[in-house]
C-alpha cells in the first residue's frame, strides 16, 4: 500500500508556502532542474543537487506519478570561455572532458540521467526563435553588443526573489562597455569577440545568454509552456530563475512554472567552498577517499533538502556510524540465512505497516528526508529486537529494501561479502583459542590488531564470532 490517495505538500518558493502538489495533467508531472556548467569537475555541492532531486523523482514515481525529468547541461558560457582561454585549450575539448567526467560522477553516485539532458549548443536555433519572438513583442531590443531583455516591461519582475526593481538597482553597476538601456536588463544574445565561439544569428555572430538556455530547453523537452516543477539551488533564485520567468512569461503569456523548489547550499567547515580556500571537494575526491556513495547520500539525507548543510569530518564520522547500523543488521540477517517463504509470512505486521506509513507521511510533507531516514532507523532498531523471529525479520528486510530504493541507497551489494583477506582467518582462530583459554587480554589485543586491518569482530550470544569490514 502506497497511500496513493494521500496528498503530497511541497514548499513553493514562488508563493512562499506549502501547497498540495496538483500537476497540470495528473498523473503526469513535468520537472526541470538546472544542471551543471561544464568548465570544471563537479563538486559535492553539485552532488547534493543531483541527489535530492533524484530522490524526489524516485519518490514521485513510487507514489505512481508519471515523471518526465529534464536536467540540462550548460556547455557554452562565459565561465567556459574564460577557463578555456586560461588553460589554453579549445573550449569544445574542455566541455567534452567535463561532460564525460560528469557522467562518470553520476555513475559512481548511482544517480540516473534525466529523461533528457539537453546541451545548450544543440538547441541554439530554438533560442534564436525565442529571442525573435521577444523582440517582436517589444520585450527585447538590439544593441551593438547583443540583444537584451527589457526588465521594466516585465510587470511582475522580482516576484520569485521578493525584491522590487529599485531594491535590485542598489546592488547593480552599469558596465562601461555595455549598451543596455537599464542596468538590470540582461543578455539574451551576446555578440562574440574575435576568436570566441559563435553562431550565426539575425544580430550577427554570437552566443546565447545563460538565462535563455533554461527557458527554451525546459519548455522544448517537456513539451509545455508551463512546467509543473522547476528546481535548482537557492543561489539561482536571483538573477537566473527570476530572468527565466520574465522572458518565458513575456513570450507565452502563461505562468512559466507552477511550483519552484530550491535546495539549500553546502558549506565546508562553515565556509563557502572555493579553490582559493583549499576546501574544494570534488565528487571524485570524495569517492577516491571513501569509496562509498551511500555514505555521501546518508550525509545529505540528514538535512532537509531546503536547508543548508555543512560538510565536515565530524559529520562524516557520525554518518559512518549510522550507515554501519544498517549494514550490521543486514549482516545479521544474512548470517542467519533468513529468507521470505511463500507461506511462512504473517498477512500483515502492524508495527512495520506503521513505520512504512510514517516514512510516507514524512516524504509527503515537502519531501522531509531526515524524518524518512528516522523511520528507517526505527525499522533497524525494531528488527534488531526481533532478530530471532524469522517471519518478522523477513518482512522487515523486504520493507527496508523498499524504502532504501526510494533513497537510492545501494546496500544489497554489501551482503554476503565473505572473503577475508589472506591470513585473517588464522588470526581469528588464534583469538578464539585465546578466548577459550580465558586469555581475554590477548583476545582484545588481537581484536584491535584486526580493527587496524579494517576487520571488525563481533561476539554473538551463542559464543560465535562474526566479522565485517570497517567503513
Amino acid at each position: 500500500m502506497k497511500q496513493a490517495g494521500m496528498p503530497i505538500y511541497i514548499y513553493n518558493s514562488l508563493t512562499r508556502k506549502k501547497e498540495e502538489l496538483i500537476p497540470l495533467k495528473p498523473p503526469k508531472v513535468n520537472i526541470y532542474t538546472c544542471g551543471v556548467t561544464v568548465y570544471d569537475e563537479s563538486h559535492i555541492g553539485h552532488a547534493r543537487s543531483l541527489y535530492v532531486f533524484d530522490v524526489i523523482r524516485r519518490y514521485l514515481k513510487y507514489r505512481e506519478f508519471k515523471v518526465n525529468f529534464v536536467r540540462n547541461i550548460t556547455d557554452i558560457d562565459d565561465k567556459i570561455i574564460n577557463r578555456a582561454h586560461e588553460i589554453k585549450k579549445d573550449w569544445k575539448d574542455l566541455t567534452a572532458k567535463y561532460i564525460d567526467m560528469y557522467y562518470e560522477d553520476l555513475a559512481k553516485l548511482g544517480i540516473a540521467k534525466g529523461d533528457f539532458e539537453p546541451r545548450a549548443t544543440e538547441n541554439i536555433p530554438d533560442m534564436i526563435r525565442f529571442i525573435e519572438g521577444l523582440i517582436d513583442k517589444g520585450y527585447a531590443y538590439v544593441t551593438d553588443t547583443g540583444v537584451y531583455f527589457n526588465v521594466r516591461k516585465s510587470k511582475d519582475y522580482g516576484k520569485l526573489s521578493g525584491q522590487g526593481i529599485d531594491q535590485m538597482l542598489k546592488g547593480v553597476r552599469k558596465e562601461p562597455d555595455e549598451t543596455k538601456e537599464d542596468p538590470l536588463d540582461f543578455a539574451l544574445w551576446k555578440k562574440s569577440k574575435p576568436e570566441e565561439p559563435s553562431w550565426d544569428s539575425p544580430w550577427g555572430k554570437g552566443r546565447p545568454g545563460w538565462h535563455i538556455e533554461c527557458s527554451v530547453m525546459s519548455q522544448k523537452f517537456l513539451k509545455t509552456d508551463t512546467l509543473d516543477i522547476h528546481a535548482g539551488g537557492r543561489d539561482l533564485i536571483f538573477p537566473h530563475h527570476e530572468n527565466e520567468i520574465a522572458q518565458a512569461e513575456a513570450l507565452s503569456g502563461k505562468p512559466f512554472a507552477k511550483y519552484w523548489l530550491h535546495h539549500g547550499l553546502l558549506t565546508i567547515n562553515g565556509q563557502k567552498m572555493a579553490k582559493s580556500l583549499g576546501n574544494f571537494v570534488t565528487i571524485k575526491d570524495f569517492m577516491d577517499k571513501y569509496k562509498d556513495a551511500d555514505l555521501l547520500k546518508l550525509f545529505f539525507l540528514c538535512a532537509h533538502y531546503a536547508h543548508p548543510i555543512d560538510y565536515n569530518d565530524k559529520r562524516i564520522d557520525e554518518t559512518k556510524e549510522a550507515l554501519e547500523r544498517i549494514l550490521i543488521l543486514l549482516g545479521k540477517i544474512e548470517d542467519k540465512r533468513l529468507r521470505i517463504k511463500a507461506n511462512g509470512l504473517k498477512a500483515e505486521n502492524k508495527e512495520l505497516e506503521e513505520l512504512k506509513n510514517k516514512f510516507i507521511r514524512a516524504m509527503d510533507d515537502d519531501f522531509n528526508m531526515p524524518e524518512g531516514l528516522a523511520a528507517i532507523f526505527e525499522l533497524v532498531s525494531l528488527t534488531n529486537k526481533n532478530i530471532e523471529d524469522a517471519n518478522f525479520t523477513s518482512e522487515a528486510k523486504k520493507l527496508l529494501f523498499e524504502l532504501k530504493d526510494i533513497f537510492g541507497l545501494d546496500l544489497k551489494k554489501r551482503i554476503g561479502a565473505k572473503d577475508l583477506p589472506a591470513g585473517v582467518t588464522v588470526i581469528i582462530e588464534r583469538r578464539n583459542d585465546a578466548r577459550k583459554r580465558g586469555d581475554f587480554e590477548e583476545a582484545d589485543k588481537i581484536r584491535k590488531e584486526l580493527e587496524a586491518k579494517g576487520i571488525i569482530l563481533e561476539d554473538t550470544k551463542d559464543g560465535k564470532t562474526t566479522w565485517r569490514r570497517k567503513l
